[in-house]
């Protein structure tokens, strides 16, 4: 009976994986927002190298979707939840890339503000995705990330007003917009992964 029970240890080590590729990426542009132009290139190496692994993880979960009979959860919940967390990495990734891109000459506070943000949810996120095992474990980390999204909602409409309050640049003001919603895209992001890990726990 124990030979033939489902084993899903790669199943979850591979989630465990994108969980802390996440969490790496939203710290490291935490750091990269935060010190501005300092290191800017060398970290937006970094973060692009992680982009790169989270699609290497992305590839292997649903690689092992496809030729693995028993998961879990239901397969279609596992395709969505790997999807969605790549997507925070890719946008984690994308602002680093904008910062460059628009030869932004210092951050804003707002900016430095809505990355911290960004990081404390793909900690929780990090953290849900190690607890895929106990799903009873999960729930803390699904409201603080809820929690989090209504911080970046805030922090996001601040930053906006502050700009189009300031008598800026229009060009300045473009520049920052972009930034902004791609930062607060990413902490919606980790808020759509924690709607999709909730489906998970109610399923269990």
């Amino acid at each position: 009976m124990l030979s033939s029970a489902p084993r899903y240890e790669s199943f979850y080590a591979l989630f465990e994986r994108a969980g802390a590729n996440l969490e790496q990426a939203t710290t490291l542009l935490e750091k990269l927002v935060a010190d501005w132009p300092n290191d800017g290139p060398r970290l937006r190496f970094e973060l692009k190298e992680l982009e790169s692994e989270g699609d290497r993880i992305t590839h292997n979960l649903i690689h092992h979707l496809n030729v693995r009979a028993a998961t879990p959860f239901p397969v279609a919940d596992a395709h969505e939840l790997i999807s969605e967390v790549d997507d925070v990495v890719d946008l984690a990734e994308e602002v680093a890339d904008f910062m460059g891109l628009y030869r932004i000459e210092a951050a804003t506070e707002q900016s430095i503000d809505l990355a911290g943000v960004l990081r404390r949810a793909g900690q929780e996120l990090a953290a849900a995705l190690e607890a895929l095992r106990n799903p009873e474990r999960i729930r803390p980390h699904i409201v603080a990330i809820q929690e989090l999204e209504r911080e970046g909602d805030r922090l996001e409409r601040d930053a906006l007003s502050s700009l189009f309050d300031g008598g800026i640049d229009p060009m300045v003001v473009i520049r920052w917009k972009d930034i902004y919603e791609r930062l607060e895209a990413a902490i919606d992001a980790c808020h759509h992964v924690g709607n999709t890990l909730e489906g998970v726990i109610v399923k269990s």
